[in-house]
């Protein structure tokens, strides 16, 4: 059998599991290629623990290749153009034939489309962020604090919420909770509202329950830097005095420059198979544009892109095999929800049930805490073993009697 070229466009999770599981699947007469422009890997989920002191970016930072299993190929260069047509992928002025495509370029950060919030936002949504919130928090004295959604979609859809929080446990820490005003701001009828209204109702509870106040359905159109103030379109003002926020998301430009976008930028895929309208062209992770059964898009998390690339790596390996794909995505997910002093909220469930969601509302406890850490451990190749690392999920899953795996 002739070997065969699977380029994967992308080194976050969804690339790497999708490398890993291909490698671990395929003879070495096939070649794995990972074209990342970064030489290293930062473990998002862990900037919110950054965000707060809790780590540094050294302890959630590795070169990349140590995270792919030998064999695999990685290509630091800038994707430039990726032509399905004529299965080619322009990177660092070079071209690369393939014989699969995945792509896994993510979602943009672009604090520039909203007015204003470059110059006067934290954001916890990258390194440089969560590090520069860190150093600004050391020179905050009290005063108002807004946690801000800029716009829809975004990745992670309990972070606000849970940097809210984690705000509020620093503050506390500190001895000037008591000098705090919070308030979060949101454009959303709800906190995770594709979970269902039971999952937001449960999130604004932990919110009021450290009195954060939570203003929901606000389109906000830009931000004074100088007046420190917050425009809504409804023309409602909220002031501030610090300010940590979730910046604006846009896909790619050389997807959105690509015959595989839709008009709004975003990859439009089979939910099931990750397949686009290109044959042997697969997309996942938060690049992609999946509906729900009840109208919503599938959320932007880490979490299903690695589901996703575990299912596409599974289906371009039969494939070569000259078996018949079978594999399936089946939209199962889970998140943390950090709350502080050691505590964490945990939700898993279906996001493919019908007509809705089917996620149970998250029970706080230490145990969930614990699970992330270890889950940050294993990822990060700490030496914890897959199994070591999923015991506080699987344990606490039992005790709550819902479904989760690692």
């Amino acid at each position: 059998m002739a070997g065969k070229t699977i380029l994967i466009l992308g080194g976050g999770v969804g690339g790497i599991v999708t490398a890993n599981a291909l490698r671990q699947r395929l003879g070495p007469e096939h070649r794995v290629v990972v074209v990342d422009k970064r030489a290293e890997y930062v473990f998002t989920p862990s900037l919110l623990w950054v965000m707060v002191g809790w780590r540094k970016a050294a302890q959630i930072t590795k070169d990349l290749r140590r995270l792919l299993q030998p064999g695999v190929e990685v290509r630091r260069a800038v994707v430039q153009e990726i032509d399905p047509e004529r299965a080619v992928v322009r990177a660092d002025g070079e071209d690369l034939a393939y014989d699969y495509l995945v792509v896994a370029l993510g979602a943009d950060l672009a604090p520039e489309a909203m007015p204003g919030f470059a110059a006067v936002a934290h954001t916890p949504f990258d390194l440089p962020g969560a590090t520069g919130l860190w150093s600004a928090l050391q020179n905050f004295q009290g005063g108002r604090v807004a946690v801000l959604v800029a716009a829809t979609p975004y990745k992670c859809p309990a972070a606000p919420y849970e940097t809210a929080l984690l705000l509020d446990d620093h503050f506390r820490r500190r001895g000037m909770r008591d000098r705090v005003e919070m308030a979060v701001y949101t454009p959303e009828p709800a906190p995770m509202g594709v979970a269902g209204p039971a999952m937001g109702q449960a999130v604004v509870g932990m919110l009021q329950a450290k009195g954060i106040s939570f203003s929901p359905q606000l389109n906000l159109t830009r931000i004074d830097p100088d007046q420190k103030t917050l425009i809504f379109g409804n023309r409602e003002l909220a002031s501030f005095d610090f300010l940590a926020g979730v910046p604006p998301h846009k896909p790619p430009q050389v997807v959105r420059n690509s015959a595989l976008a839709n008009p709004a930028g975003w990859i439009p895929v089979d939910k099931r198979t990750l397949a686009t309208s290109f044959e042997n062209v697969y997309a996942i992770g938060d690049v992609t544009a999946i509906t729900l059964a009840n109208g919503k898009p599938l959320p932007k998390a880490g979490v299903f892109a690695h589901g996703e690339g575990e299912t596409v790596a599974a289906r371009i390996a039969e494939a070569i095999q000259g078996a018949t794909p079978h594999n399936q995505f089946d939209g199962m997910g889970y998140c943390w929800i950090e709350m502080g002093s050691g505590v964490a909220g945990f939700a898993s469930g279906d996001f493919y049930a019908e007509p809705d969601p089917t996620v149970p509302v998250p029970r706080p406890g230490r145990l969930w805490h614990t699970g992330k850490v270890l889950y940050e451990k294993w990822w990060m190749g700490e030496g914890l073993t897959r199994t070591a690392a999923g015991l506080g999920l699987r344990l606490g899953s039992r005790l709550l009697g819902i479904q989760a795996s690692l």
